[in-house]
């Protein structure tokens, strides 16, 4: 845990006691039912936990000295925490299975191993969307929700460079543009664009990183286990709080693999979360994203640049000596058709930094021409 936050709930505590007066204590739901590691694994981050800053609640297996709710299997721990979110007794789970509904994705914590930086990973479990390039937009948007409710005022955020990145990248400019705050960082690599290199999500160099929920999750559990073999994750704070437009529950999701060390940090993730107001936040910047025409920008995504039935015929081919990069691999074959529509002969190729268009030096400045009127780049 951060030494600052550590010296913040010491004097807060201490602040309280001077005054007499004490605000209702956050409470905290920990599911101890399903680990691979055993339920000690789980009940050792809970008593290890024990604080005077917080209530947690068991789920699962009854532990002698806390409050409990005796449930077995997922589906009977769902319930049991559906009901205490209802009953207002709890602020937020740490549980290994919650279904979440389509439109609400968890924002990962890890630890890079370069400078010991923590970094968001939005998102690692869930999804915003059944479109990827929809979702990735709205992982952004919880991702810079969650790093806020943490204590980061302005948090910085890159996007991975993963397939769809230039889409979104291009995404998030125009509601930057439309008036949400967002912070791009750029790559410390010598192109210095906001698409984040492997390199960049090892040095931690953005607060948040941009990316689908399969691979974030994937991230997080590298991260996790990468000094302890693989299957036992001790590093981190897990795959982090539920967020959507909307959505209300707290839920701080940890996999079955996770360890007593990184429990131990969920739990307390989940703790400063609630304290610094994560769903007061979430609901005032999906606010502030609907005033930026974040539908709008959504739904032009929708059946974009396709054509009709009618079929586009190559021009006759001609030596190609120069590239324009900058599309991203889901459009490139679109974004080469549009051209051969306009009458200019085009190859698509993968470049070292990604998929490019390769055109005749003669025809250079055109297509870049058509393909930024096209929005391809």
């Amino acid at each position: 845990m951060d030494k600052n936050k550590i010296a913040d709930s010491i004097l807060n505590l201490a602040d309280s006691i001077e005054k007499g007066v004490f605000e209702s204590k956050i409470t905290i739901a920990v599911t101890n039912f399903g680990s691979e590691l055993g339920t000690d694994n789980i009940n050792n981050a809970i008593l290890q936990s024990r604080s005077q800053l917080f209530n947690i609640i068991v789920v699962g297996e009854p532990l002698e000295g806390f409050e409990s709710y005796e449930a077995c299997g997922d589906d009977e721990i769902a319930r049991v925490l559906k009901k205490l979110f209802e009953d207002k007794k709890i602020d937020a789970a740490v549980t290994m299975h919650y279904p979440f509904p389509i439109g609400v994705s968890t924002v990962g914590k890890i630890i890079t191993p370069a400078t010991g930086k923590e970094m968001y990973i939005a998102t690692s479990t869930g999804t915003m969307d059944g479109n990827r390039i929809k979702a990735m937009i709205l992982n952004a948007i919880n991702g810079i929700i969650v790093a806020k409710a943490d204590g980061i005022e302005n948090p910085t955020v890159g996007i991975l460079n993963i397939e769809g990145a230039k889409v979104v990248e291009k995404k998030l400019l125009e509601l930057s543009n439309n008036g949400f705050e967002i912070n791009f960082v750029s790559s410390k690599r010598s192109d210095g664009s906001f698409i984040m290199r492997g390199n960049d999500l090892v040095a931690g160099t953005p607060d948040i990183m941009v990316c689908d929920s399969l691979t974030g999750n994937v991230i997080v559990k590298t991260f996790a286990t990468f000094q302890s073999g693989g299957f036992y994750e001790t590093t981190g704070y897990g795959y982090g709080p539920s967020i959507g437009s909307g959505y209300e529950n707290a839920v701080f999701i940890i996999s079955r693999a996770s360890g007593t060390p990184l429990i131990k940090n969920a739990i307390m993730f989940a703790y400063e979360s609630i304290k610094g107001n994560l769903l007061e936040i979430s609901k005032d910047l999906y606010e502030k994203a609907k005033k930026a025409k974040i539908d709008e920008i959504l739904n032009s995504l929708n059946n974009k640049n396709q054509e009709s039935n009618e079929d586009i015929v190559a021009p006759e081919a001609e030596i190609v000596t120069e590239s324009i990069a900058g599309i991203d691999i889901l459009e490139i074959d679109s974004a080469v058709q549009c051209l051969w529509k306009e009458g200019i002969y085009a190859e698509s190729a993968m470049g070292c930094t990604g998929p490019i268009v390769m055109i005749n030096s003669v025809n250079l400045e055109k297509a870049k021409e058509v393909l930024e009127k096209a929005e391809f780049i």
